[in-house]
């Protein structure tokens, strides 16, 4: 249940930079942060959670599905 609610936090914080990176390119203000600056935290949450769910399963914390037919 603790790694489910891991993973959903950190897909939350994706969608959240990759909507955030949205606004900041909509408003094109001076004084916002450069939209690459969120855009690189989207990138960073989806190697960590490709990252994570890629060392659980080879810890035997999860396990892929045999075969799906």
């Amino acid at each position: 249940m603790l790694i489910k609610i891991i993973l959903i936090i950190f897909l939350a914080l994706v969608i959240f930079n990759l909507f955030h990176a949205l606004v900041v390119m909509l408003q094109n203000r001076e004084k916002s942060p450069p939209m690459s600056i969120m855009l690189g935290r989207r990138l960073i949450f989806s190697v960590l959670i490709i990252l994570f769910i890629i060392v659980l399963m080879f810890t035997g914390v999860i396990s892929p599905h045999e075969r799906p037919f």
